[in-house]
């Protein structure tokens, strides 16, 4: 039992880290949340800013639970939810591969998958969710995940995406 807790605290600590870390870029890097707004918007986002600020949070927030496997699949739903709308708004259209021009989707897949994945687990020793005594049995974490994660993207995609349209050759 010992490697697989090794292992998922391993995953969790490096994807929920990683995400964090790119919250934090969106919060204080750069272009700053205005840059991150302004980056939203030009892609469709109608509340671009509160969208920034949202997206932001959620990285930082979903990012550390997972890594401290705090309410797992909660975090995972919230890691699920940002690839998603990633996916969907930006890296789909560009092809598989991570390494083309604009980024593909391979990568936020990845990370979509190691959020259910773990959300999947039984609840490992080195967590807080063993720490509190918290335990998702049988296949709820998956479900928590999946649903509210993908659930959650696709009320953000329908209340607040308008791709902008192409204009007439």
């Amino acid at each position: 039992m010992q490697q697989y807790d090794i292992a998922v605290l391993a995953l969790r600590v490096v994807f929920g880290v990683f995400l964090a870390a790119h919250g934090y870029n969106k919060f204080f890097g750069g272009g700053r949340l205005a840059g991150t707004a302004r980056w939203f918007g030009s892609m469709g986002m109608k509340w671009p800013k509160w969208q920034a600020r949202i997206a932001a949070t959620t990285e930082v927030g979903a990012g550390l639970m997972f890594a401290a496997g705090l309410l797992t699949p909660l975090a995972a739903a919230g890691i699920v939810g940002i690839m998603f709308v990633a996916i969907w708004t930006e890296h789909w259209k560009v092809g598989f591969f991570v390494f083309k021009p604009n980024q593909g989707w391979e990568y936020c897949m990845s990370i979509l998958v190691v959020a259910l994945v773990v959300a999947t687990l039984p609840t490992s020793r080195w967590s807080l969710d063993h720490a509190l005594d918290i335990e998702f049995k049988e296949w709820w974490g998956l479900v928590i995940a999946a649903g509210l994660g993908i659930g959650g993207g696709l009320a953000q995609l329908a209340t607040s995406y308008r791709p902008p349209t192409k204009a007439a050759e």
